[in-house]
Order: structure tokens, then sequence, then C-alpha cells
């Protein structure tokens, strides 16, 4: 099955959501124009990192983003793999990737499982309990946000189902870009699968952030790579490559889970 992903590279506004819906609709319009099926957004691409202020800027249920995002879908008949938003439930704040297809139906949620500490996100958000996948177009599909990509047995865990694309969206600082292309693509190599990731773009008052949004294959070919800079970066898939991939080497069938307690 062929698939085009636009990755909205955004500079994120810091702690404004209403700029960062209204650059949102704008990039994900542009996108939409350029016949793609699915776009993708960043980690927290509603607040960024603005983590002080969540009781006041953090979206209630993520009933906002929600409407927002549906819509969108529904009108431009696009699948949307929503980044993250900072959701508030019960005055508690979870770093919440969302899901819709084509119809703006919302198919997935899931909370960042694994809070980086180096940005203080244990301080004020919560962790997921569950895991990332869905299904997308027929075909299976998880996600997982920023940090998670460092623990490659989280990320195996979602391809034991025959997952076929793993979606990763972040806000990775620049000092530790090298560490982001080498682990999506070590990921994607290791599990034979198509990583969709997407990074932001910009700076805030702490960190200034890589770019860099790649799609990368099953053999860990990088088929698109941006810059930088504020972008979106296009590229096209062949799904039944994996199939292709993993009948050649066999790492699945060859796995031995029986030794790989801890």
């Amino acid at each position: 099955m062929k698939q085009s992903y636009a990755l909205i590279q955004m500079d994120i506004a810091f702690g404004n959501p209403e700029r960062n819906f209204q650059q949102a609709e704008k990039m994900i319009r542009e996108a939409a124009a350029n016949n793609i099926t699915t776009v993708v957004l960043p980690e927290l691409w509603t607040t960024g990192y603005d983590l002080t202020r969540l009781e006041d800027i953090a979206d209630d249920n993520a009933s906002r983003s929600t409407s927002f995002l549906g819509k969108l879908a529904s009108e431009l008949h696009i699948n949307i793999v929503a980044g993250s938003v900072a959701k508030r439930v019960d005055h508690q704040t979870s770093n919440t990737l969302l899901v819709f297809n084509r119809k703006g139906e919302l198919i997935k949620q899931y909370s960042k499982a694994h809070l980086f500490r180096l940005m203080d996100e244990e301080k004020h958000l919560v962790e997921g309990n569950s895991d990332g996948k869905f299904v997308l177009d027929d075909e299976k599909s998880a996600a997982v946000i920023c940090y998670d990509i460092r623990f490659p047995e989280w990320i195996r865990t979602h391809m034991l189902d025959n997952t076929q694309v793993l979606y990763v969206v972040a806000e990775w600082p620049k000092q530790r870009i090298d560490h982001w292309r080498a682990l999506l693509i070590s990921r994607a190599i290791e599990n034979q699968c198509f990583v969709i990731a997407c990074n932001r773009a910009g700076s805030d008052p702490n960190n200034q952030f890589g770019g860099q949004s790649m799609i990368i294959g099953p053999w860990g070919e990088v088929i698109a790579e941006a810059s930088e800079e504020e972008t979106i970066l296009y590229g096209a898939v062949d799904l039944d490559e994996v199939e292709k991939i993993r009948s050649t080497i066999p790492i699945f069938t060859d796995r031995r889970p029986d030794m790989y307690k801890l």
C-alpha cells in the first residue's frame, strides 16, 4: 500500500495556544493541498514546554484539540497523527498523542510513558500506562513520544503484532540531534519498519530544538529529512516493503524471548 506523509515541523509559540492553533491549521491546509494521506504534528504543539503554566493553558480533556483536528481531518479527508497536547483531566495533566482517521474520528490516545526529567516533565505531568498501537488505513501502526525512543524494549512491544509503521512525535533539543538521527534509524532497522518522525523547530526560553524530521525505511534508509527550520517535510512510501524485508531477514521468527528476561 502506498502512503504519503506531511510532517509539520512547527516553530511552536511558547505558551500560546491561540497562535499555535492558527499556525497548525495554516500548515495542515497547505499540506493537504499536496494530496497526502497523513499529516503528522510534533509533541506538545499547542503549548510547547511551558509546563509551569499548564494549569492555565492545558486543554481540558483535550476537547478543543479533538474538535479542531477532527473537523480538519473530516473536511480535508486526511489522517492526522496529531502530535501530542497537554491534556488535563481532574487537575492532572498528561502529554497525550491523538490520532484521527479520514472521517475525523478520534481513534487513539496515547500518553507518554517515559517522562523526561531533564525538562522537568515528572514535576508537571503524569505518565501514561497504555500502549500506542492503532490501525490507520487498515495498516497496523504505533506511535510514541520523544524520550520513548530511548527505550528499545518499549518500541519492540509495539512491533510484535506485525506493526508496519512507527510514528514518533518530539520536541528534541538541537544539542542531542545526533542521538535523534541514530536512534530513529536504529529503531527502523531493528524492527524492520517505516519510521515517520516529526520534531519541532525553533526555540523556547530554555531550549533550542533541532528539527530534522525524518521518514526512514525498514532497511534504515533515509527517505526524506528536513533541515532545522520550520517547514513541511513530504515523503511517500510503499508499506508492502515491510513484509518483503521481514521475509528476507526473519528477525521476528528468529527471536528467543525465553532468553530475554531481565
